[in-house]
């Protein structure tokens, strides 16, 4: 399962999303892409004070404040 989780350098936020997911991938099969918002203006100007963002398939599914629960509900969810 693809998550991508759009972030910037020296982002506490993004380090712990970045943690959650890592825990999440024992439990789940998940492969994670991360893209620096700052090297892309569309992503800079859509996502610049959501970050982190999580998407999954294509699926935003959280911001900000990341909450191993909430990801690991929707991977539940999704998997059904």
């Amino acid at each position: 399962m693809q998550v991508t989780m759009y972030s910037k350098e020296n982002c506490s936020l993004c380090t712990k999303a970045e943690q959650v997911i890592e825990e999440l991938s024992g439990e789940f099969p998940l492969v994670l892409n991360e893209i620096d918002i700052y090297k892309d203006d569309v992503l800079l100007e859509k996502y610049q004070i959501m970050i982190p963002v999580i998407e999954i398939d294509g699926t935003e599914v959280e911001y900000g404040i990341i909450h191993k629960e909430v990801i690991q509900e929707y991977l539940r969810k999704y998997l059904k």
